[in-house]
């Protein structure tokens, strides 16, 4: 049921590579990206949702990343449980049907979901300054219940007082409609031109209930497929066009379309060590975005945004004993930026109670993610390793509001590296060592020792400050710390000591194997 492209890679032990050179522009070359401070943001799955709203150790964890970039993440709340959603007026709180849980799948997705006017209120526990995407039911073509929902929605934003700085951004018709036929919902051969009529249909009421309109700040995002053709006649950014989408009133409210991606199955990927070297792997992370470039040229010539409004790793929640791991920390934080360098605007990681592949376990867990065994005790609201992805992306970006980004060029196939610039001008360089070091190894640990040639006119920094990201190996669940502090903590809160290592540039970085390195240049 998701998308996803799969780039096979091959899992090797290579020897240590001493020394490599990375040239840094002193300056922002012309193809630097802006990169927004909530570019890592979150998907959450629909039928829980207010468990999310009324976690404060989410709350918690959304403020330290407002803290270091100066905006919260941004959320997109749907996902296929947005198209198993009905609303009944006068309804205190949500009745949902779930099915039992399974080894392979220890918390599933509701299969009904019935709600009423408190479940889009509890958005008022947000962080001040979130912004919001809610997609409503498409998938049944009950016209009633995507009406109802998006009014519902709209008069929950409408009541939140000014100081809450909560903003509805957009409204979402569907998820993954290019799926729908293969389950029933439309006849066999369902296509592109038989969708586009279709939404145009649902946007004209939903427009008139929200309202989205010229010259309101609420739009539409267009898209939200599980896969692209990259084609004028199939589910693309392309098939959209062609077919008129943005021709109808409404379809001219679209202002950003959605993309959803995942990096493959965790099922028949091999060990679990091949697992995540593959989803690691700087050529796989590549090759997984780089196929989306023509439909982000086609959706930037009709000067919309681009986005990925719902991925993360392995697909169905995530490949146990993989995307739960601190490896999988090093591939949300390249993914991300890479993303950046292809123009994505953002990237909306897909949450849901208990899945694998989470950033956050925001309440309290009686069965494991892994297996669905029973935890005695129970498991409390934790972060997993992936959320230092985002707290080393916020700190990145940090707060300017004019931060812009380039990849490196780097002649290493484990090590990428990003260059940060405000306003202009060089600030920090991102560097993440892919190579995978497990438990188990009896090897010596390789390290990479980076030269950084810092280029241009003008006058090039001398000093900085070396921050690392430490991990014991790539397979670990927890332990990881983040420039000495940790984020493993009962609260979410950081804990521990900040330690930075003071440098000069001509001393160079070593980076070792499963590590990623945040620099600050001096002067």
């Amino acid at each position: 049921m998701w998308s996803f492209v799969f780039i096979a890679c091959t899992f090797w032990a290579a020897a240590p590579v001493f020394a490599v050179d990375v040239s840094i522009p002193l300056t922002a070359p012309t193809n630097a990206s802006a990169i927004s401070p909530s570019h890592v943001s979150f998907s959450i799955e629909q039928d829980r949702w207010t468990d999310w709203a009324q976690s404060e150790f989410l709350f918690n964890v959304l403020e330290n990343l407002a803290g270091l970039s100066g905006e919260p993440p941004r959320f997109r709340i749907g996902a296929d449980s947005e198209d198993r959603t009905n609303f009944q007026s006068g309804l205190k709180a949500s009745e949902t049907v779930f099915g039992p849980p399974t080894a392979a799948t220890p918390y599933p997705e509701a299969s009904s979901v019935v709600v009423g006017q408190a479940f889009y209120q509890a958005a008022q526990n947000l962080p001040s300054g979130t912004h919001v995407t809610w997609g409503v039911n498409f998938k049944s073509l009950n016209l009633t219940a995507a009406v109802l929902e998006a009014g519902a929605i709209a008069s929950a934003f409408a009541s939140f007082p000014s100081s809450s700085g909560l903003t509805l951004d957009a409204v979402e018709i569907g998820n993954e409609a290019d799926l729908y036929s293969g389950g029933g919902f439309r006849p066999s051969g369902f296509s592109i031109a038989q969708y586009v009529p279709q939404w145009t249909s649902f946007a004209v009421n939903v427009s008139a209930a929200v309202p989205i309109t010229l010259n309101s700040s609420v739009k539409f995002w267009g898209g939200a497929f599980a896969g692209s053709s990259h084609t004028t006649t199939g589910f693309s950014p392309q098939g959209l066009f062609s077919n008129g989408i943005l021709s109808s009133t409404q379809g001219k409210e679209i202002n950003t379309i959605s993309q959803h991606v995942y990096s493959g199955s965790g099922l028949g990927c091999g060990t679990k060590n091949q697992c995540l070297q593959d989803l690691m792997s700087k050529a796989f992370i590549r090759g997984n975005l780089s196929v989306f470039s023509p439909d982000i040229a086609a959706t930037k010539a009709e000067g919309l945004t681009y986005i990925l409004g719902e991925t993360n790793s392995y697909f169905d929640h995530g490949a146990a004993n993989v995307s739960n791991t601190a490896g999988a920390a090093l591939w949300a934080l390249d993914y991300s930026l890479f993303a950046s360098e292809l123009g994505i605007e953002r990237l909306y990681f897909h949450e849901g109670i208990g899945y694998k592949y989470n950033f956050i376990q925001p309440v309290t867990l009686n069965i494991s993610v892994v297996d669905a065994t029973p935890l005695n005790p129970p498991l409390p609201p934790h972060i997993q390793p992936a959320y230092y992805a985002a707290i080393i992306a916020a700190e990145a970006i940090g707060t300017s509001g004019t931060t812009s980004v380039i990849e490196l060029s780097i002649n290493n196939a484990f090590v990428s590296g990003y260059a940060f610039y405000i306003g202009g001008k060089l600030a920090k360089a991102l560097f993440i060592n892919s190579q995978g070091f497990f438990s188990g190894t009896t090897t010596a640990r390789p390290s990479v020792q980076l030269a950084l040639d810092i280029a241009g006119s003008g006058v090039a920094p001398t000093t900085m400050s070396v921050k690392r990201l430490v991990i014991g190996h790539a397979d670990d669940t927890s332990g990881v710390t983040w420039g000495g502090q940790t984020y493993e903590t009962s609260d979410g809160k950081v804990s521990g000591a900040v330690s930075v290592q003071n440098s000069t540039v001509g001393a160079g970085v070593n980076i070792s194997a499963t590590q990623a390195v945040l620099v600050t240049f001096g002067s």
